[in-house]
């Protein structure tokens, strides 16, 4: 079995006025990444005289949420690549954000991806972090954390 760093996740955003890194090397919060299916894949329903029925799902859309120190540089790339596509629907929606553990293999897409809202601002004592929330259409594919030798 492998390890796993943190330091191996390169994420990245590219959309209409921008494209940039979130992943490692953005001033990353100690809570990361998350990429979280908006509904459950499966609806299981039981009939009267107890038999199953599944129904398969066919939606994949996902909420990504990047959460960033409050120092991170990268809070205001993200404010403005919002600012810029909130202006215009020409420009809203079509995001891709990337996240790729270069060691374990995963990579995860989330595509048409928009900005859910723009993050919660806390002043406070302590320095708070921003979290970015995304809403988009997910495509996963789990590495099975043996690298390959290049």
């Amino acid at each position: 079995m492998s390890s796993y760093s943190f330091l191996n996740v390169q994420a990245a955003i590219a959309g209409p006025g921008g494209a940039f890194s979130i992943g490692s090397s953005s001033g990353a919060a100690e809570e990361g990444i998350t990429i979280d299916n908006v509904e459950e894949k499966d609806l299981a329903t039981v009939g009267a005289g107890g038999e199953l029925m599944h129904s398969l799902r066919a939606s994949d859309v996902a909420k990504a949420t990047v959460r960033l120190l409050k120092t991170s540089p990268v809070n205001a790339q993200l404010s403005n690549l919002y600012n810029f596509q909130k202006a215009s629907s020409l420009f809203w929606g079509q995001n891709m954000i990337t996240v790729n553990d270069t060691i374990r293999g995963d990579v995860e897409e989330l595509t048409v991806a928009a900005f859910l809202k723009p993050p919660s601002n806390t002043y406070s004592k302590d320095g708070a972090m921003m979290e970015w929330e995304f809403i988009g259409k997910r495509n996963m594919l789990l590495g099975n954390g043996q690298p390959t030798a290049n």
